[in-house]
């Protein structure tokens, strides 16, 4: 969506931000933004027993986990030690943060967990599609309407609404004034949030095997594609 579009602004700030962290392995800093988002998750489905209020720590965790996602690639690059086995281990720990997340907040009580898994195979699909480029021997695919980078900023900022009591009747799930609920009809913040993920998701994982499938080289005449 926008994030890679302005990667090239926020270059410099990432590079201050990355100083303090030069000493730091790059998989140590990819696991520090697991533990995060993990603790996002755990925090997101805590919600259903406690309170809405919780939403908030979780919005500051997806958020530092999503800062300490980008540092670990920026530490690698500028101190030279960006390897084969690093670059797997981050997106091991991506895809597991990824589930993690959605699924604590689909336990969370403030979503429709049937659409929390919906949106969430179109998120591991839309990172299967990038990484699969890459496995046929094309570069890896970042474009779309959802990056990682994305999600994790809609994700935070959806989160912290959801934590706003002060938000308009209709947004809560609980909510017997709403007028939403005349007709049958609850939805949330991250109800909506997880509709654009289902559908941005799902465009942006056709569009990647699109392009990767007209980048590849046609079968030799005479025989079939497998």
């Amino acid at each position: 969506m926008v994030s890679e579009e302005y990667r090239d602004r926020v270059a410099p700030y990432l590079e201050r931000l990355s100083r303090p962290f030069l000493g730091w392995s790059p998989d140590r800093l990819s696991a520090v933004a697991l533990g995060l988002n993990v603790t996002a998750g755990v925090l997101a489905a805590a919600v259903r027993w406690t309170s809405v209020y919780l939403f908030l720590p979780v919005s500051l965790l997806i958020f530092l986990g999503g800062v300490f996602d980008v540092l670990d690639g920026e530490v690698a690059r500028r101190t030279g030690r960006q390897s084969a086995r690093g670059d797997f281990l981050d997106h091991v720990f991506d895809r597991y943060a990824d589930v993690a997340i959605v699924l604590g907040i689909a336990v969370s009580g403030y979503v429709n967990p049937i659409l929390a898994l919906l949106a969430l195979v179109s998120l591991l699909l839309t990172s299967y599609m990038g990484t699969q480029a890459q496995a046929v021997g094309l570069g890896r695919q970042y474009g779309g309407l959802l990056t990682r980078a994305d999600r994790l900023l809609l994700l935070a900022f959806a989160t912290f609404l959801e934590f706003d009591l002060s938000l308009p009747w209709p947004w809560d799930p609980s909510a017997p004034l709403s007028h939403w609920h005349a007709y049958g009809i609850a939805f949330t913040v991250i109800d909506v949030l997880l509709v654009y993920f289902l559908v941005a998701g799902q465009w942006t994982a056709i569009g990647r095997a699109v392009r990767t499938y007209r980048a590849l080289p046609p079968p030799p005449p005479g025989t079939t594609s497998s």
